[in-house]
């Protein structure tokens, strides 16, 4: 996700988304698919669905019982984590306060079930029998979720429905077993593995749908327009409707971009930055998994957000901004969207490396106004700063990348450590072993953790594998340690 805006001290201070191969051109398949079938009704911002949900147990132990995120419940009035900070909290709740949930009605296939978790953000369904490696189950879970009015991931906007992170999803497995998390504000607080998706939403027939998946078919009943959606192999599904929606499209090689706009006075122009900065990334990494990408304008309080396949930019950006955060989101398709990571342990892991590709792109073009050495130069004094300030405010500067969402004390702070402190240390590596070798590291880390969540271990063995010892270095970053 990027956040655009101005770092104040004062901040500093006050704060002390029917499965077919054809979406896809990897021929791996998921072994969980989602089968949601659900309504939105503007009149009460409600989305009410079912999703089937078909699990392979894919682990070495026992499974007992099956554990689902139910995002929407960070929205709650009576939440214990908000899912926006006080910093941003004007901007994202345009009307004031409003509030939203996600209830679940029923799960069948399981012997019972029960919403838990530390902010009752966790459905346990505990199954009839347990699963061992290679076994099967089903189930089907009712779930009704409310739409705060609120420029977010879900949300109402003014102009859009925000779909991210709507229906339940299974939470991401290692070794320990499901991966539970609360929702963060600072970050994204998502780990989810692949999957395949086959999704059909009916909504009044005026929407248009960016969506992560492939329009399958599309059907018009009196009022209503149901459209049924696929994706292979992605981690998620979001989608975003809006009855202003208009849409302009463009091929890169196999894959075809959209832009899905409502106030936008240069749309080409926005579609040509859109491939430009897909195209660099194809070439600078690797191909592209999936045939179609889309990038849809809509309200929202941060720059913009990454799903499979699509992402949210916010309808308030500058053309400078716009630029830096299209980039930025598409260059998560490759780091998050393909290769995943622990977003909750690791942030910098695929933000830093976002933020470093965008860097990346833009010396490439620097019609956009952006220089290597610029951006460089200001995630070095970001970072100075922060350490300057939060040594006199806290009289220390934590200054670790490997930490967990829970420590980073602001939106600041996290910006300063998870971005620009990643940028520094990306870039001082590529100054020291050179363009091609940095580079063909990179590629390898990309081609061998596809649809994976690569662990840093992953990613520091793709550069050993490459020839280079930077063990040291990236533990010098990583724990605090460099001096910078």
């Amino acid at each position: 996700m990027k956040k655009v805006l101005g770092w104040i001290l004062i901040v500093v201070c006050s704060a002390v988304a029917c499965v077919t191969l054809s979406g896809c051109k990897n021929e791996e398949i998921g072994y969980t698919r989602y089968e949601i079938t659900a309504e939105y009704i503007p009149e009460n911002r409600t989305l009410t669905g079912m999703a089937k949900v078909t699990f392979e147990n894919n682990t070495d132990n026992e499974i007992s019982v099956l554990k689902f995120q139910i995002y929407p419940n960070a929205y709650r009035q009576d939440a214990l984590y908000k899912p926006i900070s006080s910093a941003y909290t004007q901007s994202a709740y345009y009307v004031g306060e409003s509030y939203g949930e996600m209830v679940v009605s029923s799960v069948h296939g399981s012997k019972n079930w029960e919403v838990m978790g530390e902010d009752e953000n966790i459905l346990y369904a505990y199954l009839e029998r347990s699963l061992f490696p290679g076994d099967k189950v089903v189930l089907d879970i009712g779930f009704m979720t409310k739409l705060a009015q609120v420029n977010h991931r879900t949300g109402v906007t003014k102009h859009t429905v925000n779909l991210g992170n709507f229906f339940p999803i299974l939470c991401g497995v290692k070794d320990e077993g499901f991966i539970e998390s609360v929702y963060y504000s600072d970050g994204d607080p998502f780990y989810s593995d692949c999957a395949d998706y086959k999704v059909t939403l009916t909504a009044p027939k005026e929407y248009v749908v960016a969506a992560t998946g492939e329009l399958v078919q599309e059907r018009t009943l009196e009022s209503k327009k149901v459209h049924t959606m696929s994706a292979t192999n992605v981690r998620d599904f979001a989608l975003v409707l809006s009855e202003k929606f208009r849409v302009t499209t463009t091929k890169c090689g196999d894959t075809t971009l959209a832009y899905y706009y409502y106030a936008d006075e240069t749309p080409t122009k926005t579609l040509d930055l859109i491939k430009e900065s897909f195209a660099f990334y194809e070439k600078t990494y690797g191909e592209y998994p999936y045939n179609h990408y889309a990038v849809a304008q809509t309200g929202f309080c941060y720059g913009g957000m990454e799903y499979p396949r699509l992402v949210f930019i916010s309808d308030q950006l500058d053309e400078k901004g716009k630029a830096r955060v299209i980039a930025h989101e598409t260059a998560h398709q490759w780091w998050y969207g393909v290769v995943g990571s622990d977003q909750i342990e690791n942030a910098w892991q695929d933000e830093g490396l976002a933020e470093y590709s965008t860097l990346a792109f833009f010396e490439t073009y620097e019609k956009y106004g952006f220089t290597r050495e610029g951006l460089v130069k200001e995630s070095m004094e970001e970072y100075r700063s922060y350490y300057d300030v939060y040594g006199s405010v806290l009289g220390r500067t934590d200054t670790r990348m490997r930490r967990h969402l829970k420590d980073y004390l602001s939106d600041y702070e996290y910006k300063c450590i998870a971005y620009d402190k990643a940028v520094i240390m990306w870039d001082t590596m590529r100054k020291s072993v050179g363009d091609q070798k940095f580079f063909s590291a990179l590629r390898r880390y990309y081609h061998t953790c596809q649809f994976k969540n690569a662990t840093v271990e992953d990613l520091i063995g793709c550069f050993e594998k490459s020839g280079l010892d930077v063990g040291g270095f990236f533990d010098s970053f990583l724990e605090g340690k460099a001096i910078l």
